[in-house]
Order: C-alpha cells, then structure tokens, then sequence
C-alpha cells in the first residue's frame, strides 16, 4: 500500500513539474516578437486621455519592430516626470514643452522633448452663460491655477478682447498682469482638472483640451479656442519626454517614428475630432 503512494506521490509531482515548465515556456513565448525574438521593454508613463490612449494604439505596430511598449497611467503632473529623471520610466507623455521646461528650471531635472506630437486647443466653454459677445460685468470665469496654464488661458481671452494684458508679459502671466478688465471680470482660480467640474458654477470655463475630453466635450461645445497657427499651439504643444542623454536609444527612436506616422495621425484626427491635433 505504501508502495502504490509512494508512486501515485512520484507521478503527481511529476505532472506538475511537467505543467510548470509548460507555464514558463508560454510566458516566455508572450514576450517574444513575431520572429520568436524577445521585445525590448519600454516603459512610458501618460496621463489617461487622450496620451495614454494613443500609446496604446501603437502596441502592435511597436511589437513588429521589436519594441514591448509598457503604459503606466498617472493622475498628476509631477510623478511622470520624477519617474523619467530617475530611471524609473523610460519617457512620458503627457506635457506641453512649455510646462516640461518650467519643471526642469524649477526641479533641477535634465528632461528632453524627442518629439512633438500634438496640441490640445484651450477652449472657453459655456456655463451659466454662453454668450462671448455680450459677456455680463462682473461675470466669473474658471481659469486653470498652475502657472503655464493660467497665463495661457488669459491669452485665450484676451485674443477675444475680454481682456488686455500688461506688454511684455511672460507665459507664466497671472491675473495680477492684466492691464484692462472693462468687463470686470471675476477669476476662479483652479487645478486644471477641477475647472471643467466648475462649469455649472460660473458663467464661463476656460479648460485645458484633456480635461475637457474627459468631461465629454467635444469641439461643437465651445465657444472659442486657440488658432492652430497661433504661438500659443507652439508653446503649448504635447512632446514625448526621455531624460537627457537617452534621446537616440533605439526603442525610444522607434516609439518617435509611431507616435509621428500617418497612422497615429490617422488616429488623432478620427478619434478626438478637432480637440487633438497633430503638429508633425
């Protein structure tokens, strides 16, 4: 009887040693190419909509050309950056070149652009009011509250005369720069995420073009944006970030090449409508 356990025992561990190199192999095998050679891993950090989505479209065209590209998903500005410096991540996208600059000025961080993607237009969207034309005095606008953002939202109002700024001012202007309020308007001053929440509480909502993608808004829902030739489509335009030194690495380079074809442009223009555009 012990016998026959001791062999039913054998059997059973052999079975399951068998089943478990059989496991290993199917998990190496899923991290190989079409050619049976293993992916280099490429780990890039985004917020969700629209960079992280766009990454993700490029998996399987980036797995052809060797390259396993791994999202991570972040909710802040801050991280995706830190992340890049230290090594932890291989690049991000997620900022405007404007915003990546002023970061590596005030953290001391040695972040680069590889490549510009695309702009999200700021727009003014209606809340209590929708009418620019005959803005009410006194009427409150949300403005975003982090310095590049703000400035950039106060250029956006004073292209539709609302507003004057002082000359020579910076893109890190404030509300203490305008020079010319008639209308007397009042400020709100928000994280950028929480201004499209604000919308039902002010008359009018100037929001960042990936917030108001989040909040279901489309370009028929606002009342006036930032010109694709204008400076501010420059200064504003969303880049993939490496840190300095890593720019020709070769799955970085090939990401590059994804993220500027016609298919990712493709992409742009039928998935988010006007409310991504591509500048490559």
């Amino acid at each position: 009887m012990k016998k026959k356990l001791s062999l039913i025992m054998v059997l059973a561990l052999s079975l399951f040693a068998f089943s478990g190199c059989g496991d290993k192999a199917d998990n190496a095998a899923g991290s190989a190419g079409a050619d049976g050679k293993d992916l280099t891993k490429l780990k890039v950090g985004a917020t969700a909509n629209p960079h992280a989505d766009v990454l993700n479209s490029l998996k399987d065209a980036l797995a052809k050309e060797g390259v396993d590209l791994q999202v991570e998903e972040y909710t802040d500005y801050i991280i995706p950056n830190t992340a890049v410096e230290s090594g932890e991540l291989d690049a991000n996208f997620f900022q405007h070149i404007t915003y990546m600059n002023d970061f590596n000025e005030k953290n001391s961080t040695h972040l680069v652009s590889v490549a510009d993607v695309h702009y999200e237009p700021m727009g003014i969207y209606a809340g209590k009011s929708s009418d620019l034309k005959n803005v009410a005095e006194g009427a409150v606008f949300a403005v975003p509250s982090d310095p590049t953002n703000e400035a950039r939202a106060l250029a956006l109002l004073e292209e539709q005369g609302l507003i004057k700024m002082k000359e020579g001012v910076s893109l890190e202007a404030t509300t203490n720069d305008i020079a010319e309020n008639t209308k007397k308007i009042e400020f709100l001053e928000l994280e950028a995420a929480a201004v499209a929440r604000s919308m039902k509480d002010v008359d009018f909502a100037v929001i960042n073009g990936n917030y108001a993608l989040e909040a279901g808004l489309t370009e028929k829902d606002g009342l006036a944006f930032e010109a694709s030739d204008s400076d501010s489509a420059q200064a504003y335009k969303n880049v993939l970030v490496v840190k300095e030194g890593n720019e020709n690495n070769e799955a970085i380079q090939k990401l590059v090449k994804a993220l500027t074809s016609e298919d990712c442009r493709k992409f742009l223009e039928e998935n988010y409508k006007g409310m991504v555009k591509p500048v490559f």
